[in-house]
């Protein structure tokens, strides 16, 4: 019996698939528990539109990522800092540091964790990239200069 699972079962597979089960394990325990319905014509229709708004929603993230990529694409973040003999930062810069920067100078919000950056402990000037979207990612230029 053809079946959609309407959740992840470990060892049978994940939400959304259509998998063959035999009819007493489909009717004894998948179908009393939720975990599956039949994979009749009125299911498989509704279950193909949600594929396809699935598809359609990620294309759509995607190509607004491309847009802020191009956007941010070259720019440069200056940042000011105390800094002692050597060009030794009192403290260090931080990822957070860069977000802030980057709403103030540019007006573009990015979260935080998609700043890929060791913290930065001397003055001088910095490549960062940033991971906007998994597989769309741009680079940054990061001045630290003293104040």
């Amino acid at each position: 019996m053809k079946v959609i699972l309407l959740s992840d079962i470990k060892g049978v597979g994940k939400k959304g698939e259509v998998i063959n089960a035999s009819d007493g394990y489909a009717r004894n325990f998948l179908f009393p528990k939720k975990l599956a319905e039949e994979a009749n014509n009125a299911n498989l229709h509704i279950l193909n539109q949600k594929n396809e708004a699935i598809r359609r929603k990620k294309l759509e993230e995607t190509e607004e990522a491309q847009k802020l990529a191009e956007q941010l694409k070259g720019k440069q973040v200056k940042i000011m800092a105390k800094a002692g003999d050597g060009g030794r930062l009192f403290g260090a810069i931080t990822s957070k540091d860069i977000k802030e920067q980057l709403k103030k100078q540019y007006n573009v919000d990015i979260d935080k964790k998609k700043i890929a950056t060791d913290t930065i402990k001397q003055l001088g000037n910095y490549e960062v990239e940033i991971k906007i979207y998994p597989e769309v990612s741009t680079k940054i230029n990061v001045f630290i200069v003293e104040q």
